[in-house]
């Protein structure tokens, strides 16, 4: 089989195209296939496919295609121009390559799963041997295909949370689809008008698909799901993670005071128990639980905070929202009368959005714990390329990875 045959076969290349040389440059370790057409071949005009003949060509151009063996592989060619009577002169698409794109379709198939197995440009570009802007291109024009290629489908359960893009005030808002674990949408900061703006990006007809939308309790995120989805009041789901990370919040603001005052008098009974109180008592070492247990024998009010947060964790195990909210009237009461204030605000804070926290029991399942699912692969990806400096770019990288796209070109 002659070189010009075998390539003809491995670039899958076919009529009117054919490979009219190939040439081996041992010192640039690299392979040059030149490829043409047939003479008088039409071609079709771009923009509305009307065949006419060819006008003229462009000077001749390099595609870079897979390596065959050691060897960088470049296809090269002159693309044919079409004078349409409408659309004037224009080139013709090639079947190898993309519109626009220095390397053919093969190469960007193989550099896009590169990108999802190494998820860095770092560690791709090694691979491929290209230049970081060539591979960040290549991942920018994946992202650009999918969200062109995306279609309209129902999103019956999402969520909404915001993920840190540096250290400081600097967030992003996102909008999950709960069922398929994908990034939706993004928006730059965590207010109402960040919120707001994902929901803007869902595609016609998905926002009245949504059926249960899990978030916090920021008043932000509630007052944009009312703002754009119908009866959203009824939708709202608090999930259990932020509900039980506030109470937890308190409890860890009781130990400090309590902390501070036994310091001053010289006991340094709570000092290194914070993790002990935070974490799921089941979750700790056996050392762990043996320490927790001694100091409830000093009667401490972190000890009673640390309590009343246990107990809660038994609203999320009724089989009915009235079930619920019973129990939740028997804890609110208990928690009430005390004199811790710190658990007295976030009971407060949970009695205002019982509805919606209870509404687990018409949702069930709905949780936002795949939001934090892939807001730990978001960090992971983030650490890898030690941060993202350029927002934007971060927010395409996060559709890369998370988007749930079609890709491939």
């Amino acid at each position: 089989m002659q070189d010009t045959e075998l390539y003809q076969q491995i670039l899958g290349i076919g009529t009117p195209w054919e490979v009219s040389n190939v040439d081996l440059n041992m010192e640039l370790g690299e392979i040059v296939v030149s490829v043409r057409h047939a003479q008088g071949t039409k071609f079709c005009c771009p923009q509305c496919d009307q065949k006419l003949s060819c006008y003229d060509h462009s000077p001749s151009r390099r595609w870079r295609h897979l390596d065959s063996c050691q060897f960088k592989t470049m296809l090269e060619a002159s693309i044919p121009r079409v004078d349409c009577p409408e659309h004037g002169v224009k080139l013709v698409q090639v079947p190898w390559s993309s519109p626009n794109s220095r390397f053919t379709l093969m190469f960007e198939a193989f550099a896009i799963r590169l990108l999802k197995a190494t998820q860095t440009i770092e560690g791709a570009r090694t691979i491929l041997r290209t230049g970081w802007e060539a591979t960040w291109t290549i991942l920018e024009r994946a992202v650009e295909r999918g969200q062109a290629r995306k279609q309209s489908s129902p999103l019956p359960h999402i969520g909404i949370d915001e993920k840190s893009f540096k250290k400081g005030q600097n967030y992003i808002t996102l909008i999950y689809d709960l069922d398929n674990s994908t990034v939706e949408a993004i928006s730059e900061g965590h207010n109402k008008e960040a919120a707001n703006e994902c929901f803007s990006q869902l595609l016609p007809g998905q926002i009245e698909t949504v059926e249960a939308i899990a978030m916090d309790m920021s008043s932000a995120f509630v007052n944009a799901a009312k703002s754009n989805i119908p009866l959203a009041e009824t939708k709202i789901v608090h999930d259990r993670f932020y509900v039980m990370k506030l109470v937890n919040e308190a409890v860890d603001k009781v130990r400090k005071q309590e902390n501070k005052r036994l310091r001053s008098e010289g006991d340094d009974t709570l000092t290194g128990t914070r993790y002990l109180f935070l974490k799921n008592y089941d979750n700790l070492k056996e050392s762990s639980q043996q320490r927790l247990d001694a100091l409830f024998s000093f009667k401490l009010e972190t000890g009673k905070a640390w309590t009343y947060k246990e107990m809660l964790r038994d609203l999320w195990h009724h089989d009915t929202a009235k079930e619920a909210k019973e129990f939740f009237r028997w804890w609110y009461r208990k928690v009430i009368h005390t004199r811790l204030e710190p658990m007295k605000k976030v009971a407060r804070t949970i009695k205002t959005r019982i509805d919606n926290v209870v509404s687990y029991c018409t949702f069930s399942g709905i949780s936002n714990g795949v939001a934090e699912g892939i807001n730990s692969k978001i960090q992971s990806i983030k650490r890898r390329v030690g941060g993202y400096r350029n927002r934007q770019n971060y927010k395409t990288a996060i559709f890369f990875y998370c988007g749930g796209l079609d890709l491939d070109p």
